[in-house]
């Protein structure tokens, strides 16, 4: 019997890929500070400097979210001069049930976009459906079901004014408290992956990820299957680090450390250990500031 609602089709896996992908911030310095207003609206500030480049980009999010109404409303303006506006009802059309629409505007360029969005989500199953109107128009859709900790689910996107399918996927995972396994047929089952997490004890987490491409298996200079691994551990409450390594040989490394409340600054680097002489790694640095 179905005892919670399964995750979104897109976070299967996503213990996994967030061990080996969040808190490794190369190639840039990345600042980002939320605050919240006594009237309950959420300002995120966020910047991004290329290591690189040196070109500077960021964005400057604010968020009002009113709970008894199930209404809210995110607005974002980027350095780029997009605007995005994304209006959400939640639970007031009937339970479970939840409707977006999300317009944006690039006033530079004369480019505008909108799309319009139902999540449904019960015991067992959850599902999302949006349509791009402007590109296509495009429909994407997806649904998971799941039963005792088993997930099954599939995604698919459809070009309504070409009366296509531009891309399908499907996806199979077990989630248990200290583990779980997803197995992904990405890119109209073109990419196969594999990914296993395993939370060993409170202070120490592992996990890894295999990806299959099939473009890849006939390259001569690519290997067939890439594969990943790697750990976080906790040194204490307010800190931890993280260790990845592929079979092309980068390893990374991470250090996130809370240096107070609402402050927490994390370093991480990739460094190619098949060409430790040459300058073919990166660093970088991200600060966060809450309050």
């Amino acid at each position: 019997m179905a005892t919670s609602v399964p995750v979104p089709y897109s976070d299967l896996g996503k213990s996994a890929n967030d061990l080996l992908g969040k808190d490794f911030p190369v190639g840039h310095t990345k600042l980002e500070l939320k605050t919240v207003a006594p009237n309950g609206v959420t300002f995120n500030v966020l910047g991004n400097q290329d290591n690189k480049s040196g070109h500077i980009n960021g964005e400057l999010k604010t968020k009002y979210v009113d709970f008894k109404n199930g209404l809210t409303v995110t607005e974002t303006w980027t350095t780029g001069n997009l605007l995005t506006t994304q209006i959400e009802l939640e639970n007031k059309v009937a339970k479970g049930l939840k409707l977006d629409i999300t317009g944006g505007f690039l006033p530079s360029e004369g480019k505008k976009n909108a799309k319009v969005g139902v999540h449904y989500k019960q015991l067992g199953f959850n599902s999302r459906a949006h349509l791009d109107l402007f590109k296509g128009p495009t429909f994407t859709g997806d649904v998971v079901v799941g039963r005792e900790g088993f997930l099954f689910g599939g995604d698919v996107a459809y070009d309504v004014g070409g009366a296509y399918v531009t891309r399908f996927a499907a996806a199979a995972g077990y989630t248990a408290p200290e583990y779980s396994v997803a197995l992904h047929a990405h890119n109209s089952f073109k990419v196969f992956s594999a990914s296993y997490y395993h939370r060993i004890n409170a202070d120490l987490e592992a996990g890894a990820k295999a990806v299959w491409d099939s473009k890849a298996a006939h390259s001569a200079t690519k290997a067939p299957v890439a594969l990943e691994v790697g750990a976080k551990l906790y040194l204490d409450r307010d800190a931890f680090v993280k260790a990845k390594v592929n079979n092309a040989g980068v390893l990374g490394l991470g250090y996130t450390q809370a240096l107070r409340k609402g402050v927490k600054v994390s370093v991480a680097g990739l460094f190619d250990t098949t060409k430790l002489d040459q300058a073919a790694h990166k660093i970088g640095l991200s600060f966060v500031f809450e309050a």
